[in-house]
C-alpha cells in the first residue's frame, strides 16, 4: 500500500471543498443546529427539573457525542458518494490504486471532516452553554474512540450497499444513524427498552458510550470493561465491512455491474 495513492482521496476531496462553499457550509450548518437546540432545551429542563441534576452535560453532550459518531460516518460515505456521482469508478478502479488504498483514503477523508466538525461543536457548545468534554474525565478519549471506530465501520459497510445496488440505493444510507439511535441510548437508559431490542443494544458499541456517559454525570465512575468492550466491537465490526467491501468490489468487477454502474440502480 502507498502512501501517494490513498492520499490522493482526501487531496480530492479538499480540493472539492476549496471550490464549494456549499460543501464546507455543510459542516457546520446541521452541527450548529443541533447544539443550539438541545442547549437551550437542556437549560430550560434545568430551569423546571429537581436542583442537584445538569441535564447540559446528559442531553447536549450525547447531542454531541452522537453528532461526532453520524459526521464520521458521513465522513466516509460523502467521499464515496462524490465518486458517484461523478461516475468516477471506473476511473479510479482503473488506476494502479488497490481497493485497500481506497478504503484508507475515504477513512482519512473521514478524519478529517469530522475532526472539523468535532472542533465547531466543541467551540459552539462550550461558548454558548459551557459544555467542557474533558468534564467525562478521561473516559472522553474511549468516548471519541469508540463512536469514531463504529462510525467507520457502518460509513464503510453503506458505502459497499451502494456500490451493490446503484446510486439509488444512496437513500438507504441517510436514516441509519436515526434508525440506530434507539438501540443506542442515546438520551435514556438501556434499561428502558423492551427485552428485545435490549439484546440489540448490546450488540451496538455505542450503547455501552452513553450509559457510562449518565453514570459519569450522576457522579458515578464509568466501566473500563463496557468501554473496552465497546472498542472491541467496534473494531470487529470494521473488520466485518471491510471484508464485505473487498467482497462487493469483487462482485460488481466480476459480473460487470462497475461497467454498468451509469445506471440510476443496478441488480
Amino acid at each position: 500500500m502507498r502512501t501517494r495513492r490513498f492520499l490522493a482521496i482526501p487531496v480530492r476531496q479538499f480540493y472539492l471543498y476549496r471550490g464549494s462553499p456549499a460543501r464546507v457550509l455543510s459542516l457546520f450548518a446541521w452541527i450548529a443546529i443541533d447544539i443550539v437546540l438541545w442547549g437551550f432545551i437542556s437549560r430550560y429542563l434545568n430551569t423546571v427539573a429537581s436542583p442537584g441534576y445538569n441535564f447540559v452535560p446528559a442531553l447536549l453532550g450525547a447531542v454531541l457525542l452522537w453528532d461526532f459518531f453520524t459526521r464520521v460516518m458521513q465522513g466516509v460515505t460523502m467521499a464515496f458518494f462524490e465518486d458517484v456521482w461523478s461516475r468516477n469508478f471506473l476511473n479510479i478502479f482503473g488506476s494502479p490504486m488497490s481497493i485497500t488504498e481506497y478504503v484508507t483514503g475515504l477513512v482519512i477523508s473521514s478524519i478529517a471532516t469530522s475532526s472539523v466538525g468535532l472542533v465547531a461543536m466543541l467551540i459552539l457548545a462550550g461558548g454558548i452553554f459551557r459544555l467542557d468534554l474533558f468534564l467525562y474525565g478521561v473516559a472522553a478519549v474511549p468516548f471519541l474512540a469508540v463512536l469514531f471506530l463504529f462510525g467507520i465501520a457502518l460509513g464503510i459497510m453503506a458505502s459497499a450497499l451502494v456500490m451493490r445496488l446503484g446510486p439509488s440505493a444512496e437513500w438507504f444510507i441517510w436514516p441509519i444513524p436515526a434508525l440506530l439511535s434507539p438501540f443506542a441510548g442515546v438520551f435514556y437508559p438501556l434499561e428502558v427498552l423492551p427485552q428485545w431490542m435490549q439484546f440489540v443494544a448490546r450488540g451496538l458499541p455505542p450503547g455501552y458510550v452513553f450509559e457510562n456517559l449518565r453514570r459519569i454525570v450522576k457522579g458515578g465512575a464509568f466501566s473500563s470493561a463496557e468501554l473496552l468492550a465497546g472498542c472491541i466491537l467496534s473494531i470487529a465490526y470494521i473488520l466485518l465491512a471491510s471484508l464485505i467491501f473487498q467482497g462487493t468490489y469483487r462482485f460488481v468487477v466480476r459480473t460487470g455491474l462497475m461497467a454498468r454502474y451509469s445506471a440510476e440502480s443496478v441488480s
